[in-house]
């Protein structure tokens, strides 16, 4: 088996002949006119032009309980769904973006206070991806943690930061027929539920 280690190219195979704001604000959008290099040839395309999407970095976790049998989502209103055939409201894992210098693991427990109220215990960090490369310069850090969950769900986030997040407690029964209803429409909490499904078949084998 052919596993791919690195990749074809690296930093020095691309070249930028010009680039120029469109938007300054929370995000940045900016347009580039570059060249890269062609698989397999010594030559470079000719000039293209994309228009880049800037976004902080971000980091979420999901939580869960094995003593309890319990996993925590949130739902809340999101402007990227707006357009969604079913509801804007999605479900989600615990997330934030960092602050400034701030580390991906500072970031989740602060997150995690104001989303949910859990003080957190061991982070795992699972993968760090691009969700949309093809546009987006946004790098997600993807964690898992346990904690003790509440009973019951609630009522979360910053008001101030215009937030109003619900927090579901959910049980692992819950978990296959929520991978296949169609509510799960965002890619950090699906990897995590099927981690968390892989986990839990290990765990009711050994």
């Amino acid at each position: 088996m052919n596993i791919i280690q690195q990749a074809s190219y690296n930093n020095n195979d691309y070249a930028i002949d010009g680039r120029e704001y469109l938007f300054k604000g929370f995000i940045q959008v900016e347009k580039l006119s570059l060249r890269h290099r062609l698989f397999k040839q010594s030559d470079y395309t000719s000039v293209i032009q994309r228009e880049l999407v800037h976004r902080p970095e971000a980091a979420g976790v999901l939580i869960y309980s094995l003593q309890q049998q319990k996993f925590a989502l949130i739902e809340q209103f999101r402007v990227g769904a707006i357009d969604d055939a079913v509801s804007p409201w999605q479900l989600e894992i615990i997330a934030g973006v960092l602050d400034g210098d701030e580390s991906a693991e500072s970031c989740i427990r602060r997150e995690s206070l104001e989303e949910s109220g859990c003080a957190l215990n061991q982070l795992q960090h699972i993968f760090s991806f691009y969700p949309s490369a093809g546009a987006c310069s946004e790098l997600f850090h993807l964690y898992v943690a346990e904690a003790h969950l509440p009973e019951h769900g609630g009522i979360f986030g910053v008001p101030d930061e215009g937030e109003n997040i619900l927090l579901h407690i959910l049980n692992f029964t819950d978990l296959p027929e929520l991978m296949v209803n169609g509510r799960l429409k965002n890619a950090p909490v699906i990897m995590a539920l099927q981690w968390l499904q892989q986990k839990i078949h290990n765990m009711q084998n050994v």
